[in-house]
This record gives C-alpha cells, structure tokens and sequence, in this order.
C-alpha cells in the first residue's frame, strides 16, 4: 500500500519531517541508513537539506540516485503530533476515496459535512477531516488502514 507524501523538509541531524496526504506526520531518521549504504554516508549538509517529493508523491529524492520510498519512510518514520493532524485537501480526499470534489462540496451544502467542524476553507482550498471522510464514505479505496 501506498502512503502518498505531501511534503518534506530536511530537519537537523539528518532526520526528515514527512507529511502525507493521510495528514499524518512523520520523522524519519537517516543517520541508521548512512551507516549502512555507502551512497547515503557521501550526502553532505547542503545536499541533505536539498531533498524533495518524487514526481506522483510516491517517494522522496536528493539526485538521480538517491532516494526513498514512500513505504519505508511511513513503517520506519516515527508519528508525531501536529496541529494539522487528521485534516487533508480535497484533493487528496478525492483521490484517496475516489470521489470527484463536487460530491464534497455538495455534501457540505446538505449538511453531511459541516463547515467549520469537518470542513474548512483556507482561501481557495478546502480542508476536511479525515474522520469526517470515514464516517460518510468508509474507509477510502483501498486504504484499509487510513
């Protein structure tokens, strides 16, 4: 199973800050993985800080041969609590229930989801809860475990 990644940024002492699309955020530490492979002891300071999400959200990557998967960074990666737990983009909302945002906004217009408690609009982007997304439309696709 894939855990779509949002966002990383390149923390002190070689760890990760890694928000996925779940809106779970996660701390990876690189340090045990640069005592192992060789190709991960040569990354420097500036390097490290210059890494990125992977084209589909599927992995992080610093160059063409450095990287990591999405998988590993979430079973190995450490939860941590953030004010921005639970909550997710439409977009990602759609993605992961495979639904189209207008069966969203149409539920805030009958009152499925209430704006301000399950929804929120943050300029042009609405938010919505993950537990707000479980109790009207399950768990998701695939995402037993969301």
């Amino acid at each position: 199973m894939f855990h779509k990644i949002k966002t990383v940024s390149a923390l002190p002492e070689y760890k990760l800050s890694v928000q996925f699309a779940e809106g779970i955020t996660k701390i990876y530490d690189v340090k045990p993985l640069m005592e192992r492979i060789p190709i991960f002891a040569e990354i420097n300071d500036a390097e490290f800080a210059c890494v990125a999400v992977d084209v589909g959200g599927y992995g992080i990557v610093w160059n063409d041969d450095l990287d990591l998967s999405c998988d590993e960074l979430w079973e190995n990666g450490v939860q941590v609590d953030t004010p921005f737990d639970g909550l997710m983009a439409f977009s990602d909302a759609t993605e992961l229930w495979g639904l189209n945002e207008s069966t969203l906004r149409k539920a805030i217009s009958y009152g499925k989801l209430v704006n301000g408690v399950d929804v929120c609009k943050f300029g042009k982007q609405w938010v919505v809860s993950v537990d707000a997304m479980k109790r009207e439309y399950g768990n998701g696709r695939d995402r037993g475990s969301l």
